[in-house]
C-alpha cells in the first residue's frame, strides 16, 4: 500500500488530463438533461470559459501525473472537482459518481501532502 498515494495521484491526473482532451476537443457529447445542457450552453456561449477550464484541466492534471507542484495544481482544481460533483448532484445525477470520485481522490491527495497546506490552514497569519 506505499504506493496508494503515487497510484492515485496519477489517476487523478489521467482523469482530469482526459477529461480536459476529450472537452477541448469535443471528442464526446454525453447526453444530457435540459437542465444539463442549458449550463453547458452557457459556459460555452461565454467564448472563453470552457477552453481555459479545460486547458487547466490539462495542465494540472499533467502536474499531477508528473509529481510536480502537486500542492498548487491541487489548490487549482479542488473548484472544479467540487463543481464538477455539484453538477451532477443538482443538474445530472447519473454521473455523481464520477464526481464523488474526483472529490475523494483530491482529498486524499490532498491529505498526503498535508504539510504543503499547513501555512493557509493556519487561524493567525
Amino acid at each position: 500500500m506505499k504506493h496508494l498515494p503515487t497510484i492515485a495521484r496519477i489517476l487523478l491526473g489521467l482523469v482530469f488530463v482526459f477529461g480536459g482532451v476529450t472537452g477541448l476537443f469535443e471528442l464526446a457529447e454525453p447526453e444530457m438533461g435540459e437542465e444539463g445542457t442549458a449550463f453547458m450552453g452557457a459556459i460555452m456561449d461565454t467564448g472563453y470559459l470552457w477552453p481555459v477550464l479545460k486547458v487547466t484541466e490539462i495542465v494540472c492534471g499533467v502536474l499531477l501525473i508528473l509529481g510536480m507542484f502537486v500542492p498548487l495544481a491541487l489548490v487549482v482544481l479542488a473548484p472544479v472537482a467540487l463543481n464538477i460533483l455539484l453538477f451532477h448532484i443538482f443538474l445530472e445525477p447519473s454521473g455523481v459518481a464520477i464526481g464523488l470520485f474526483l472529490v475523494v481522490l483530491g482529498l486524499y491527495t490532498a491529505h498526503q501532502h498535508r504539510e504543503s497546506f499547513s501555512g493557509v490552514l493556519k487561524r493567525k497569519a
